[in-house]
């Protein structure tokens, strides 16, 4: 799964307030969608979400992360996702 993949279902978990909510969006398990985005995390070196068992919440990182992620989303879900993460690192560093 390539980053570009990542930050969709990232965007999609933001919007719907929990992973449970993101996975029956994206037709993929809860489990499915954690995994993605602790990837996300450490690929990009950053927590983006805060997870407890009844809770999820965002990081100041997050919410930029989020942003730029929701920007290069719009703009094209065909870029691959190495330009994204330049795009989200000159923006939100």
């Amino acid at each position: 799964m390539d980053l570009l993949d990542k930050m969709v279902t990232y965007v999609r978990v933001i919007e719907a307030g929990s992973f449970s909510s993101a996975a029956k969006q994206l037709r993929i398990s809860p489990g499915a969608v954690s995994r993605q985005i602790a990837t996300l995390e450490g690929e990009l070196g950053l927590p983006l979400v805060l997870r407890s068992t009844r809770r999820m919440t965002i990081t100041a990182e997050g919410r930029r992360y989020y942003e730029c992620a929701c920007a290069s989303c719009a703009t094209s879900t065909t870029r691959r996702a190495s330009d994204a993460v330049t795009r989200w690192t000159a923006c939100c560093r």
